[in-house]
């Protein structure tokens, strides 16, 4: 099972790093994708994450799930970069998992990938999920997108992600193993 994050400069830390976590936990294989064109990605409150590979040394035809942090403003680096938008819409077309959290969730809204599917996001961000059924929850799966609402649910999120490839048995079990429940 294999799983991209993408990370941008001013990301935030949370909701990147538990889901990765709990997806690595869970043994999906995950692979931190800088955007920067620098391995070093710094988070919107100065902490510095060294990721795994740059954008373009990746062909991701082994995708399962695809999963964008929140912050600014790393979301509004996300959805500036034309590669990652790109390899976006060609996964809505296939059997990959998109995930996003807090405001990276307007990154699919903007590219039209959330008509007639629910979603939530960061409060504010609402008129950005273009087509979406806009939720309060703290996290929504709707096909195959699953979005949250900010860095408190990340874990919460991250088992939604697992939930979605491995099984909800899986990733229930897998949070009792964490004392998440």
């Amino acid at each position: 099972m294999k799983a991209y994050i993408f990370l941008a400069n001013g990301f935030e830390e949370t909701e990147a790093i538990a889901p990765i976590d709990v997806m690595r936990r869970a043994g999906i294989d995950v692979t931190i994708v800088s955007v920067t064109g620098d391995k070093m990605v710094t988070s919107s409150h100065n902490v510095t994450v060294l990721a795994d590979k740059l954008f373009d040394e990746l062909d991701y035809a082994d995708a399962k799930l695809l999963v964008l942090p929140g912050g600014m403003p790393g979301t509004t680096n996300l959805a500036a970069h034309k590669g990652l938008a790109d390899l976006l819409v060609r996964s809505a077309a296939k059997d990959i998992i998109l995930g996003a959290i807090c405001a990276a969730p307007s990154v699919f809204g903007q590219l039209g990938l959330l008509k007639g599917q629910k979603a939530t996001c960061y409060p504010g961000f609402e008129d950005k999920l273009t087509g979406a059924e806009v939720m309060k929850d703290q996290v929504v799966v709707s096909g195959k997108f699953v979005t949250s609402c900010g860095a408190g649910p990340a874990m919460k999120f991250g088992l939604a992600l697992v939930a979605q490839v491995m099984g909800a048995d899986f990733a229930e079990n897998l949070a009792r193993k964490m004392e998440f429940v």
